[in-house]
């Protein structure tokens, strides 16, 4: 719903009625994932469920349910029985959530939205299925709740559900019992967060650094440039960033915002930045530390590192040399092997060509 927020709050805010979409699960090579939006209202789309595969017949459920008010959850995927039924090419399955929105429906929407525009983390629990009563909503901050799903047992248990899934940012269908019970499994909710984007923080104002820095904000990455020569850490140089710091870089870490969804690419290949900046780096919570330079230099900084007390532990945290083995010469190429790696470090996957395997090209993650 991120993705179609600011075309629908106008609609909402207008009191007008418009069918919502949602992905909520998804099986096998599925096209988009849980989170995918699409709204309709009269005539006019936004937002995409599947890359085109069933647009259309999510588009014609979607006007049946804003005429109903009764909310559906449907499955599409390959028929084996009617090879044009509608389906997705791919192979994948979806299950749809389609609901009618409106300021009746769904009052929260505008703090939603506002919680989003400000990156205040917030979530959004709805009943898909089961015993209590579908399109039910429970909207979940860090401090506080609004709505309800039923029962005060169930609100609760949700509560605690989704703040743990909001601090990791993540989105899927979570089961319960009537009541909030965890052992049971009759009652659907999906759970869709809206947690500030992740940040990329990247040192060294260098070419390489400008190109990680665009490829960073393509994937959805808060990027910060970090540099201690004010004459080359400017946002001139740097479009593609959110913020340019000139500070040193290990005294800018430390008093940085870092969580276990932070990247964390260190590219001045300069023991007199690198390595005080690394004793910080590795002892953060950080989800990803990685370092630029040749295998000598790396050589170098990894003794460097031990004689300033880092244990082999924390050492083995570093990415270095940083990205997959792709072969990269130029700048670019050079952020496409960091993107890649952190793709695959992301989902699991092998970094192998897809072309000599043989199994589901999604998995399940890591």
């Amino acid at each position: 719903m991120r993705d179609v927020l600011s075309q629908i709050l106008p609609w909402w805010e207008s009191g007008r009625a418009f069918g919502l979409a949602t992905v909520v699960e998804t099986f096998r090579s599925a096209p988009r994932a849980p989170g995918a939006s699409m709204a309709v209202l009269d005539g006019q789309v936004e937002g995409s469920v599947s890359g085109g595969c069933v647009e259309g017949a999510v588009y014609e459920l979607a006007g049946e349910v804003v005429a109903s008010g009764a909310p559906v959850l449907q499955r599409y995927g390959v028929s084996d029985d009617d090879a044009f039924a509608v389906g997705l090419t791919c192979g994948g399955v979806l299950d749809v959530f389609v609901e009618r929105v409106s300021r009746e429906t769904f009052p929260e929407l505008g703090e939603v939205a506002a919680s989003v525009r400000g990156h205040e983390p917030v979530a959004v629990a709805t009943v898909l299925s089961g015993p209590g009563r579908a399109g039910a909503r429970r909207v979940v901050w860090a401090d506080r709740s609004s709505g309800s799903l039923g029962p005060a047992r169930l609100d609760e248990a949700v509560d605690d559900d989704v703040r743990g899934m909001l601090a990791q940012g993540l989105t899927g269908v979570r089961r319960y019992g009537a009541h909030g019970e965890r052992r049971l499994d009759e009652l659907a909710v999906f759970v869709h967060s809206f947690a500030p984007p992740p940040r990329m923080l990247v040192f060294g104002a260098i070419d390489f650094a400008a190109a990680v820095a665009r490829i960073g904000k393509f994937l959805g990455y808060h990027v910060v440039v970090c540099d201690a020569r004010p004459v080359f850490a400017t946002a001139r140089r740097f479009p593609g960033a959110d913020e340019v710091v000139v500070r040193w870089p290990h005294d800018y870490l430390t008093s940085a915002a870092v969580d276990e969804r932070t990247v964390i690419c260190v590219l001045t290949h300069d023991p007199k930045f690198d390595v005080p900046l690394l004793e910080v780096a590795l002892r953060t919570r950080a989800g990803y530390v990685g370092a630029m330079g040749s295998r000598r230099t790396h050589a170098d900084r990894m003794e460097r590192l031990r004689r300033a007390g880092l244990t082999q532990e924390e050492l083995a945290r570093l990415r270095s040399p940083i990205g997959l083995d792709l072969g990269a010469r130029t700048p670019e190429e050079t952020a496409v092997s960091i993107a890649a790696e952190l793709v695959q470090l992301r989902w699991g996957g092998s970094g192998r060509p897809l072309t000599g395997g043989t199994g589901r090209i999604h998995g399940e993650g890591p």
